[in-house]
């Protein structure tokens, strides 16, 4: 069975096996469809079923690895940890929450920052790691997007972000709404100086990061049945007190309703925003 081992990605061959011996993780479950996936498969489609279509959820770095040219691109603004300024406290305290997320999600915040190459085009890219915290903007991830918008505008290359994120982070009160105007501040600044910023937004993206700065990209691009909006539908509807119309707050009932620009498959994102980048700066 050595040919069988070789076959196997890292991840699976340190994984645990089942009482025949089978490595557990060979297979995955579309979290829509039901089928299943063989996993070397299924991670080589981008986490797409390839029987139904359905757009698994991307880690931050496998989003960035996919994106840039050769897998190559070079981690910025790395060490700028969160801290408990609030002395925040619910069930358990915030710098231990802190520890937790790290651990399971093998990051130091919520958000990743790039620099590499787009089809030979140098760009600037973002990308937030829902396993952390469900990708909340807290104080770090706005300095982080904030030091990623400046250097775009200082070097002169366009910025691009994928957005995956519950919204601002409860557990350090008003500073994390403070980040919402302190991004779209910088922003502006790529505006006047006719740098592009294109916002794509990944399942999930809602609260106050919907309601900043992933709105309001030069061009707003999301991937198929991505969930986006302020609250939640179920919220919604309680509220109102009306049931809601079919694919409420998906990306295709936003398209078809003029809030966002294009629905892009996956494995169309980067020929997409590469063609996109082209036009803009001809202008």
């Amino acid at each position: 069975m050595n040919w069988f081992k070789k076959l196997l990605p890292p991840k699976i061959k340190k994984e645990k096996k089942n009482g025949n011996g089978v490595p557990v993780g060979i297979w995955k479950k579309c979290d829509n469809c039901e089928t299943v996936l063989y996993k070397i498969d299924f991670i080589k489609n981008s986490y797409v079923c390839n029987s139904c279509d359905y757009h698994h959820r991307l880690s931050a770095r496998d989003r960035l690895n996919n994106f840039f040219d050769d897998n190559e691109w070079y981690e910025k603004f790395k060490g700028i940890q969160p801290t408990d300024f609030l002395k925040f406290t619910s069930k358990e305290k915030y710098s231990e929450k802190i520890k937790q997320m790290s651990s399971k999600s093998g990051e130091e915040e919520a958000v990743i920052v790039g620099t590499g190459k787009l089809n030979g085009m140098e760009v600037i890219v973002a990308a937030f790691e829902f396993k952390y915290f469900g990708g909340s903007m807290g104080s770090v991830v706005g300095e982080k997007l904030s030091r990623a918008v400046n250097e775009a505008d200082v070097e002169k290359k366009p910025f691009i972000c994928f957005s995956a994120s519950g919204g601002a982070r409860m557990q350090e009160g008003l500073t994390s709404l403070y980040q919402m105007s302190k991004v779209n501040s910088m922003l502006k600044k790529l505006s006047s100086n006719k740098i592009p910023f294109i916002s794509v937004l990944t399942d999930p993206t809602m609260g106050g990061v919907s309601a900043s700065f992933a709105m309001i990209g030069d061009v707003v691009i999301s991937e198929p049945g991505a969930l986006i909006g302020f609250a939640g539908p179920r919220v919604i509807q309680q509220t109102v007190n009306e049931k809601l119309p079919e694919n409420f707050q998906k990306s295709e009932f936003l398209f078809e309703n003029g809030l966002i620009d294009l629905v892009i498959h996956r494995h169309e994102l980067r020929k997409t925003i590469s063609s996109l980048l082209d036009i803009i700066q001809k202008k």
